[in-house]
């Protein structure tokens, strides 16, 4: 039996094109091996959305390619980058044996075989891989769900269209049948991702979109939460509000890029709402519940001028988002912001970055306080710190991996468990409690 290791990188939406292409892999010959460096076959899939995220992946393919004076034989790269770059990267780097693109998952086994009959594979031309099975590599109790695919919103800064095409939603029976799945595994959390979640069944449906998407999955058994992320603001209307905030099931979460508050800098962006737009919606989102809202932001856009940037602190310190992701502008190859004139230095982006940070943790700190200290919340277990000798897990207005976790004494807890806490202390962005 050969044995295989495979590496995701990038987002999350990877991650679960990485999990689709494990399921193809069950029933093989092949033995799926955490430690690389006993692995025959490695597979690698990429991302390619920033200019960190190439290095990260030709630096994890150049390991790999030192492998092969060891026990590797065969490396497969897919994904992001092996879509957009494929005749550079045969050209490049012809100690891989095999390139797929974003849609060439269901091949996997047949390349296998292929390439161990002395052949090559190269191919970015999209299959069908709208497959329901999956092989988790989150803990068992949360997952991610894909309900699109691709991107028609073309930001400025973005090369995603390019590379993973026009925006195409799954059909609802798929996700649904793909949901049920994943609640018969023991998933407790669904998290829904695409590049644009909120325009979920607008290329499908005229009387069907995310909201109706949302309360159908509320009704399959074992699951207890459903988070949304990537929800672009000019989606979000009362309906949805009003679900989020009536149904137990779905998070009180969002998670919404804005990228930035300066109107010529959103109109460079080709974003499509205003910075009063922003505002509105954020009142409207406060004004219907406790939701807790998370956002990203691109700091050092070509042309951001130093009021520019400071109109964004002020917006961050006026409105106190609960979390917040800051990006430095990478300048992508094919994309109009790359020839926008005054592109800014990266000493300068990087001490923007800084700042913002630096605001946004006090925010956090701030919001902490006010809104969890002395309540009593519905924590998810995820595990044991042992340094800090307390268990930890998150509630609903945390995501995994990017937000806040809750630390917490207890007798007792169960990985995947739910348990009320009560919040005692703040951690700068995480919380300490109590298990009640």
């Amino acid at each position: 039996m050969k044995k295989l290791g495979i590496i995701s990188l990038g987002c999350d939406k990877n991650r679960v094109d990485t999990e689709k292409m494990l399921s193809y892999l069950k029933g093989s010959d092949l033995e799926i091996v955490d430690d690389l460096n006993t692995a025959e076959i490695i597979i690698i899939n990429t991302c390619a959305f920033i200019d960190k995220a190439r290095k990260e992946s030709i630096d994890t393919i150049l390991d790999a390619i030192d492998l092969k004076q060891n026990n590797c034989r065969k490396i497969i790269v897919s994904g992001c980058l092996s879509q957009k770059y494929l005749d550079e990267l045969k050209k490049e780097l012809p100690e891989v044996d095999a390139f797929l693109g974003t849609s060439n998952y269901s091949e996997i086994v047949k390349v296998i075989k292929r390439l161990y009959n002395g052949e090559t594979y190269y191919s970015n031309i999209p299959k069908d891989n709208d497959v329901i099975d999956r092989v988790l590599t989150t803990p068992l109790h949360y997952a991610y769900l894909k309900i699109a695919e691709g991107c028609d919103n073309y930001c400025t800064f973005c090369s995603i269209p390019s590379i993973r095409g026009k925006y195409t939603s799954r059909t609802k029976d798929k996700i649904l049948d793909e949901a049920k799945n994943l609640a018969d595994m023991g998933v407790k959390e669904l998290i829904l991702v695409a590049q644009d979640t909120g325009r979920y069944g607008s290329d499908l449906y005229k009387d069907y979109d995310i909201t109706d998407l949302l309360f159908d999955l509320t009704k399959i058994d074992g699951i207890e939460w459903i988070r949304l992320l990537y929800c672009y603001p000019e989606t979000i209307n009362e309906r949805l509000l009003n679900l989020i905030v009536s149904q137990p099931k779905i998070c009180d979460y969002l998670d919404i890029p804005l990228q930035h508050i300066d109107n010529m800098i959103l109109k460079r962006m080709n974003r499509r709402i205003t910075e009063d737009g922003i505002k509105n919606l954020i009142y409207k989102i406060r004004e219907s519940g406790d939701i807790s809202i998370r956002s990203s932001f691109i700091l050092g856009f070509p042309q951001e001028s130093d009021s520019q940037f400071e109109k964004l602190l002020f917006f961050l310190e006026e409105f106190k988002l609960d979390n917040v992701g800051f990006f430095t502008y990478s300048r992508e190859e094919g994309t109009p912001a790359a020839n926008m004139p005054n592109q800014i230095p990266s000493k300068i982006k990087n001490s923007r970055l800084r700042q913002a940070a630096a605001v946004q943790q006090k925010i956090v700190v701030e919001n902490n306080k006010k809104k969890r200290l002395n309540k009593t919340l519905k924590v998810l277990y995820e595990g044991i710190d042992f340094d800090k000798n307390l268990f930890f897990g998150r509630t609903q207005y945390n995501a995994p991996e990017v937000d806040t976790l809750v630390y917490f004494s207890g007798n007792y807890a169960e990985i995947g468990n739910f348990y009320d806490v009560k919040i005692t202390d703040i951690l700068t962005y995480d919380l300490k409690g109590e298990m009640q």
